[in-house]
């Protein structure tokens, strides 16, 4: 299969089901967060939250993400990549109620998140895979989301097929298995008007 949208063809994957892929799995699950508790968590995050601006060089010039990040954990372990180096601010309360209310889904004990506040369509995240040696091999990553939907798209390195998910508020993605070391992500921008989007990866780290 060339593309599959699995939010609408729910026959073939049930919500909540592990599905298999060419070297990995993800869990999806839609309305993980009922929609009271998303609109909740969406704006507490969007005002608690130590968001940042950082910017990355690119062909000789400082370019700014295009997006906003964000970075909590246990302990100031810093998390590096494009160019970039972050240190953990300290567990809001929000983000270890959400913590724990997926740990035992994901199977992990979760000691990291990355945030992402996504402002509107042009907001994205290029393609890339969360596979940096200090997440260890096979890593487990949950993804969150709150605010408005978007397209999330997975691609095969080799073979280059191609999977599109609609990240809806409250919903809960866990990619776990070879997925990372086999598949990239992204957010493509958009020109259709959308909401902000805030979203939540987590991650064991040491």
């Amino acid at each position: 299969m060339s593309q599959l949208d699995l939010f609408a063809n729910t026959d073939n994957a049930p919500m909540g089901a592990s599905v298999k892929l060419d070297h990995g799995e993800y869990i999806y699950i839609p309305g993980f967060f009922n929609p009271s508790e998303s609109d909740q968590f969406f704006n507490s995050l969007r005002h608690k939250v130590d968001w940042k601006q950082e910017s990355m060089s690119m062909y000789g010039r400082k370019v700014a993400f295009p997006r906003l990040i964000a970075w909590y954990g246990d302990d100031q372990m810093s998390y590096s990549f494009s160019g970039i180096t972050l240190y953990p601010s300290a567990w809001l309360p929000e983000l270890l109620e959400i913590k724990n209310r997926i740990a035992p889904f994901a199977g992990v004990t979760f000691n990291r998140v990355l945030l992402n506040l996504y402002r509107d369509g042009r907001d994205s995240v290029s393609w890339h895979s969360d596979a940096e040696p200090e997440l260890g091999r096979n890593p487990v990553i949950a993804s969150v989301s709150f605010g408005a939907s978007r397209k999330f798209q997975l691609r095969h390195l080799h073979t280059k097929e191609k999977i599109d998910l609609e990240l809806t508020p409250g919903s809960l993605l866990i990619m776990q298995g070879e997925l990372q070391h086999y598949w990239q992500h992204q957010i493509p921008k958009t020109s259709k008007k959308v909401g902000e989007r805030i979203n939540l990866t987590f991650r064991v780290m040491s």
